[in-house]
C-alpha cells in the first residue's frame, strides 16, 4: 500500500489492527502448540508493563541508558547460573534462538581462525539440529557437515566422530532437539569436539527454561549443561518457556575469553567506537526489560510450578495420542516438545489431519521427514489438552484414508 496522504485517527488505526487479526490463531485460548508460549494473564501483564517503560529506548548504547546494561547483565547472570556456569561464565542477550545460534557459530569460527589458523571452517551437526545452524553456515562461510540421527532420533556420536577433521570449528548438540524433543548425548559429543579442538555448542533454546527445573523437581535429566567438560556455549530462549515476549534469548559462553570471539569491534570511521555483540546494532530494550521482569516475577519456584503443569500436560498429550488408533509419538520426548505421526503413513495422512484441526482453530507445525505434527506444550495449553485430543480423534476419523496433495511443511514459511 502507498503511505496515506492524510493521517488517520488512533481509533481508526487500532480498529483496523483488531479487524485484520480475525483469522489469527487464538493462542490465549491454548490453541497454538508453538510460536507463542503463555503462562497466563498475570505474567503477560507484568511483561506488558515492563515493555511499555522501555518501548523507545535503544540498547545500542548502555552508557546513555545504563539501566539497560544492568538489566541485560541480570538476565545473562541468571541464565548462566541456571545452566551451571561458574563465576567465569559470560554472555550476551540476543533477539532469539536463531541469533544466539548465529553468534555461537561466528564465535566458533573466529576462535578457530585465531587459535588454530583454520581458513576453511566446517561444523558437524545432526540432521535434527535447528535450521539456524545451516543459516549461520551460509551467513558466516562455515561448511555444514550433516550427519543422520540414530533410531531414537538422537545424534549419532560415532557418525559425528567420523565427520570431524582439522577444519572442524564447531560440534552441535541439542537439549532437547526441536523435531522430536529428545536430548542428544552431550558428554560424548563434547569428547568428539575436544578431540579436534572445536567448540561444543548446546542448543538449549527449547529446554533452557525447562530442564533445570525438571531436575530440582526430582526428574532424571541427561547431562547437558556446563557441568559437562568441553561444553563451550549454550543458547537459551527466554521467550519460549521463560514466558517472556519475543524476542529475548541468551548466549552463554563458559568464559569471557570464549565470548570475545562473538563481538565485533570497530573504530576506523568518522563516527567513533562501535561494538556489537550480535547481528543488529540498534536493539529494542523492551524485550530485555520484559525478560528481566518476568524472570523476577516468577522466580525459581514459579518456574518449577510452570514446569510441573507443563510436564503433566505433555504426558497427558502423549498418552492421549497413543490411545488414538493410527497415531503415535516419535521417540521418547524428554519434556514438552514432541512429534505426532502416523503409525502407517500409507494409511493415515497426518498433514490432512492438521488441515482439519486448523479449521477448528488449532495450530501445530507440519514437519518432516517423516511426516509429523510438531507440538510444544506450555502452561497455556494445559487446560485444553483434553479438548485438543477430542478434536484430534475426530479429525483422524474424518480423514480416514484420504490424502492431500499438499506435502509442504510450515515451521517458518515466507509471507505472501
Amino acid at each position: 500500500m502507498p503511505l496515506p496522504v492524510h493521517g488517520r485517527s488512533k481509533d481508526d488505526v487500532i480498529a483496523q489492527l483488531d479487524a485484520i487479526r480475525a483469522d489469527d490463531k487464538d493462542w490465549r485460548r491454548g490453541r497454538c502448540f508453538g510460536l507463542v508460549f503463555s503462562a497466563g494473564e498475570g505474567v503477560e501483564d507484568v511483561a506488558r508493563d515492563a515493555m511499555v517503560r522501555y518501548m523507545s529506548e535503544n540498547a545500542l548504547n548502555p552508557l546513555a541508558f545504563p539501566s539497560i546494561g544492568w538489566l541485560q547483565q541480570e538476565v545473562v547472570d541468571a541464565v548462566a547460573s541456571m545452566v551451571h556456569g561458574d563465576d567465569e561464565a559470560a554472555g550476551f542477550m540476543t533477539s532469539g534462538g536463531t541469533e544466539s545460534i548465529l553468534m555461537a557459530v561466528k564465535a566458533a569460527r573466529n576462535r578457530a581462525a585465531s587459535e588454530r589458523g583454520v581458513t576453511a571452517p566446517e561444523m558437524v551437526v545432526a540432521e535434527s539440529a535447528h535450521a539456524a545452524f545451516h543459516k549461520a553456515g551460509g551467513d558466516f562461510g562455515v561448511a555444514v557437515r550433516k550427519v543422520p540421527v540414530r533410531d531414537d532420533w538422537t545424534a549419532d556420536v560415532d557418525a559425528m566422530a567420523e565427520a570431524v577433521n582439522e577444519r572442524t570449528v564447531l560440534v552441535v548438540g541439542s537439549a532437547p532437539q526441536y523435531p522430536q524433543g529428545v536430548i542428544d548425548p552431550i558428554p560424548e559429543l563434547a569428547q568428539v569436539a575436544a578431540h579436534c579442538g572445536a567448540n561444543l555448542h548446546v542448543d538449549a533454546c527449547m529446554g533452557g527454561f525447562v530442564l533445570p527445573f525438571m531436575e530440582t523437581l526430582g526428574h532424571t535429566v541427561p547431562p547437558w549443561d556446563f557441568r559437562v567438560p568441553g561444553v563451550t556455549s549454550i543458547s537459551v530462549d527466554v521467550h519460549k518457556l521463560g514466558y517472556s515476549p519475543k524476542g529475548a534469548s541468551v548466549l552463554v559462553h563458559r568464559n569471557a575469553d570464549l565470548r570475545r570471539h562473538q563481538v565485533f569491534v570497530f573504530d576506523d570511521w568518522l563516527g567513533g567506537f562501535y561494538a556489537s555483540p550480535a547481528m543488529t546494532g540498534s536493539r529494542s530494550a523492551a524485550p530485555i526489560a520484559a525478560a528481566w521482569a518476568v524472570m523476577n516475577h516468577l522466580g525459581w519456584e514459579g518456574y518449577e510450578r510452570a514446569v510441573e503443569i507443563t510436564l503433566d500436560a505433555s504426558r497427558r498429550l502423549v498418552s492421549g495420542v497413543h490411545a488414538i488408533p493410527g497415531l503415535t509419538v516419535l521417540g521418547r520426548p524428554v519434556a514438552h516438545n514432541l512429534a505426532i505421526s502416523a503409525e502407517d503413513p500409507a494409511r493415515l495422512d497426518v498433514f490432512l489431519v492438521m488441515d482439519v484441526l486448523g479449521d477448528l482453530g488449532w495450530h501445530l507445525d507440519r514437519q518432516g521427514p517423516p511426516d509429523s505434527l510438531h507440538a510444544t506444550v506450555a502452561v497455556g495449553n494445559a487446560a485444553h489438552v483434553d479438548e485438543f485430543l477430542a478434536d484430534l480423534r475426530r479429525a483422524v476419523d474424518q480423514v480416514g484414508s484420504a490424502r492431500t496433495d499438499d506435502r509442504s511443511t510450515d515451521y517458518a514459511p515466507l509471507p505472501d
